[in-house]
């Protein structure tokens, strides 16, 4: 007969916590990338070269000037503005030469190609200059002083609204203008106490009626830009494909193209013309200039 043999009781299992299962658990889904919409402007906190010297960009001789009124001077040799979704600063280094610092933006590479575009850098001011100069004694004398001073090449809606505010203004009424105007269009940030947004496209601006804009102060320029507005709403391929088309033609006829919106004469139709077409030849003349007394010859 076999022994007896003593069999041990099995330790009980430890209880199971609420959360553990008899199988292995299953890893975490990975996070959902959010639609592109709902992504937010992206930070950035680093100054990064333009490899533009100050003979090719002046800040001060290009941006407080007239050309834009949507720059702000953000600090000692730097402005901040905003070139469609980017919000921007550009400064002067001590040797002169130019850096930018993006705030905000979709796209990184996108906001450095608007700038660049927006810069007009594939013009070169160095060679500009010698054949000025060789061309005329006076101008050797004064591009001693005008060194870095660059034309800007701006979107023609914001360049030609900006303009419809300017008729027989001063700068700072101007600014105040534009401002209201900016303000209609998406918010981009606050840089030195200065608040910066996209400017507004032409539909948003459509729902802006010409009593508001009086009660803002725009007086009567307030009907050429809602009549303005309006007739550009009624281009067949949009208002601000017509205008990008001008840059096509010659100066003349995008000249008589631009006067035939509510109020744009010629003075301010060759600002336009200058500052965002491409037609770099052209001259806007105050109506002042005009006037005889400016012609008259001093008695000796």
């Amino acid at each position: 007969m076999r022994p007896f043999l003593a069999m041990k009781r099995p330790r009980p299992s430890p209880p199971l916590s609420p959360t553990s299962t008899s199988t292995k658990p299953k890893p975490p889904p990975p996070p959902q990338t959010p639609p592109i919409s709902a992504k937010k402007p992206k930070p950035y906190s680093q100054w990064v070269p333009l490899n533009l010297s100050q003979s090719e960009l002046s800040l001060p001789l290009t941006f407080p000037t007239g050309q834009t009124f949507r720059w702000k001077q953000t600090g000692p040799l730097q402005y901040t503005g905003a070139i469609g979704p980017h919000l921007l600063s550009l400064k002067h280094l001590h040797n002169g030469d130019v850096c930018y610092f993006i705030h905000s933006t979709p796209s990184e590479s996108a906001a450095k190609l608007a700038l660049l575009d927006f810069l007009n850098v594939g013009i070169s001011l160095a060679k500009l200059w010698q054949v000025f100069s060789e061309n005329d004694s006076r101008f050797t004398e004064l591009a001693k002083h005008l060194k870095g001073a660059r034309v800007l090449r701006q979107d023609p809606v914001e360049c030609l609204v900006q303009f419809l505010c300017s008729s027989n203004n001063n700068i700072g009424r101007i600014t105040k203008m534009v401002d209201f105007v900016s303000s209609l269009g998406t918010y981009l940030g606050s840089v030195c106490g200065f608040e910066f947004h996209e400017f507004p496209s032409l539909e948003r601006l459509s729902a802006v009626s010409e009593e508001e804009l009086r009660r803002a102060g725009f007086g009567y320029r307030a009907k050429y830009i809602t009549g303005t507005v309006g007739v550009l709403q009624s281009k067949p391929d949009g208002g601000a494909q017509w205008l990008l088309s001008l840059r096509k033609l010659d100066l003349r006829e995008a000249i008589d193209a631009l006067c035939t919106l509510p109020g744009v004469g010629p003075k301010v139709a060759a600002c336009i013309a200058l500052f965002s077409l491409d037609q770099h030849h052209a001259i806007p003349v105050d109506t002042h200039v005009w006037q005889q007394d400016c012609y008259k010859v001093p008695p000796s």
